[in-house]
């Protein structure tokens, strides 16, 4: 037997009856010899760690825009996060943790420059969401445009990991569930740091369930997670503490996510890459070649495959091209 397969035979003897089997992967889109070592969850954890999306995300924003300070959160930290709350609750659960965390480190990929803001921007001028723009970034963006060619399991968590979706894997529910757990965490650990909120603004009945500091929380929430999950088909948490922290994340958007002192340049940001995607849609020659042999050689349509370069720049990327087309240098003599 190889290592892969010795592996494989001990998910059978660990893993619950309700994890995802390595061995059992539905497959990828293009078939492909089996590594000798690594079972195919793994495998897609490594491929999306060694992408170039993934290396971008250190300088996209997760909350703050651009934040003058080396301890705020950004898409990538954010990422790390999820995928560490994803491989907690996955091992107590015996569940597949590598599925977990691919899904964690994948779900992302997609995310455009300035957070949400630069997702809007994009939304408002052609039909964009993050969670299929990662999607694309794994299937047909990566690698030149040839992909990553991942398993059906993490291709399904990617996509689904949002509020709406339904992922087909429960370690897909438990990497949507680690998503929710990890930016109601740090994101209000970011706002305390940057001085929009302080701990006693938190409503008392919230922190009388779940805890009077972030780190409380968060073990809370996930020992929670763990505690009602435990040999169920399902992941859920108790009424009490699910209700709790709907009521910390709408606190949180009334305070934070949309709070004029901590998004107030986001206007900005919305401008500047609604900018550019007009400008490339007007000059689609100006797009790097990758971008332009998409547009000569599918049936991707223009707005889409502009959508795939600019969602996939970082802030300070984006920012450098915006002054590059549109704000005028001095004249050189």
């Amino acid at each position: 037997m190889t290592i892969r397969e010795q592996l494989e035979e001990r998910e059978l003897g660990y893993l619950s009856p309700y994890a995802t089997l390595s061995r059992a992967s539905k497959g990828r889109m293009r078939d492909e010899p089996q590594c000798d070592i690594r079972p195919v969850f793994q495998r897609d954890r490594d491929r999306i760690l060694h992408c170039k999306a993934f290396r971008r995300l250190k300088q996209k924003t997760q909350v703050f825009l651009l934040p003058k300070g080396d301890h705020y959160r950004t898409r990538l930290t954010h990422t790390l996060e999820v995928s560490q709350n994803a491989r907690t609750i996955a091992k107590a659960l015996r569940l597949n943790e590598d599925l977990a965390e691919a899904i964690a480190l994948g779900h992302d990929l997609g995310h455009t420059p300035f957070g949400h803001a630069g997702e809007r921007a994009l939304n408002t001028v052609y039909h964009f969401s993050h969670h299929r723009q990662s999607l694309r970034v794994v299937d047909c963006i990566e690698k030149e445009g040839r992909g990553l060619n991942l398993t059906w399991e993490v291709r399904d968590g990617i996509l689904n990991h949002q509020t709406a979706g339904h992922p087909h894997t429960l370690e897909g529910w438990v990497v949507r569930l680690s998503d929710k757990l990890a930016y109601i965490y740090h994101d209000m650990d970011d706002a305390i740091r940057g001085g929009i909120l302080t701990e006693d603004d938190i409503p008392a009945d919230i922190r009388a369930v779940l805890g009077n500091s972030c780190k409380e929380r968060l073990n809370r929430l996930i020992h929670d997670v763990v505690t009602n999950s435990m040999d169920r088909p399902e992941i859920r948490m108790s009424p009490d503490v699910e209700k709790a922290m709907a009521d910390l994340r709408a606190f949180m958007f009334e305070h934070v996510y949309l709070n004029p002192k901590a998004k107030g340049e986001e206007d900005k940001a919305v401008h500047m890459i609604e900018q550019l995607f007009d400008y490339y849609m007007r000059h689609p020659s100006a797009l790097p070649q990758q971008f332009k042999n998409a547009l000569e050689n599918s049936d991707t349509c223009r707005e889409q495959i502009v959508c795939d370069y600019i969602a996939g720049m970082t802030d300070p990327y984006a920012v450098k091209k915006f002054q590059d087309l549109f704000v005028p240098e001095a004249w050189k003599v």
